[in-house]
């Protein structure tokens, strides 16, 4: 039971077994068997699982998950098991149309699927509060081993398939399964200043015929990707640390 807690937190945060068994100093076969219940956890193995997946130790021994509220506050806490997330209430709406938007523009390339999209998001959102100092989503992002991911993006997906706005779908890209989502409705543009409009397109100009591959590995390199904790929230304020590959920014007009 416990093993299957440990595999379905893996799975949803898109880990492999091989990258867990590197952070816990074990082999691959020998973490296999955590996950079957043929081995039980040390303290410290415990504990670095637990970090890993962003929960105290308190619910990851009790293989409870820790509850994340999807209706924001306006202001990001985090208080023993409650993950507050950072977007504010304000801008939950401005998130969903920024989706619609991405996905009426680029969902249907065959290279699209779920783990590019955290990543096009993820530009979207760092690259405009380097430009501008203020968020345009203002969405939290963690360190993952497959690059930043949203952690607001898949309660948010739900409520939009619930509400009929997107719709998830398998597909086969190359040898991989990959699941897509495509919209069912056009973006409420009112919600989204000519600015913001012309920022997202170009993220997408530049990073939307990426893979997952090619695209997870070019956030690896970004500072606030590289600067972050295993797990932990990326910092916004970091994007100011970024080098010419990355910086979107002309400092050198503002001297």
């Amino acid at each position: 039971m416990f093993g299957k807690f440990i595999q379905q937190q893996r799975t949803k945060r898109n880990m492999t077994q091989e990258y867990l068994a590197s952070e816990l100093g074990i082999s691959r076969p020998t973490y296999l068997q955590i996950e079957r219940g043929e081995r039980e956890l040390t303290i410290s193995e415990a504990k670095k699982l637990a970090a890993l997946f962003d929960m105290p130790l308190e619910s990851f021994l009790a293989a409870k998950e820790p509850r994340r509220d999807v209706a924001i506050e306006k202001k990001a806490e985090k208080k023993s098991d409650d993950l507050q997330i950072r977007v504010t209430e304000k801008n939950l709406d401005k998130f969903k149309q920024v989706l619609l938007y991405v996905l009426n523009k680029v969902g249907g390339k065959p290279n699209v699927g779920e783990t590019v999209l955290h990543k096009l998001l993820y530009f979207i959102d760092f690259d405009y509060y380097e430009k501008f100092e203020e968020n345009l989503m203002g969405a939290t992002y963690i360190k993952n081993h497959h690059g930043p991911t949203s952690i607001e993006l898949g309660e948010i997906m739900k409520e939009m398939q619930k509400q009929g706005e997107i719709e998830a779908v398998k597909s086969q890209y190359f040898k991989y399964l990959q699941k897509k989502y495509l919209p069912r409705k056009r973006p409420n543009l009112e919600n989204l200043s000519a600015r913001e409009i012309e920022h997202i397109d170009d993220v997408l100009a530049r990073l939307s015929d990426k893979n997952a591959a090619e695209i997870e590995k070019y956030s690896h390199e970004d500072i606030p990707w590289k600067s972050a904790q295993d797990g932990k929230p990326l910092s916004y304020e970091s994007v100011f640390y970024r080098d010419e590959r990355y910086s979107v920014r002309n400092y050198a007009d503002e001297l």
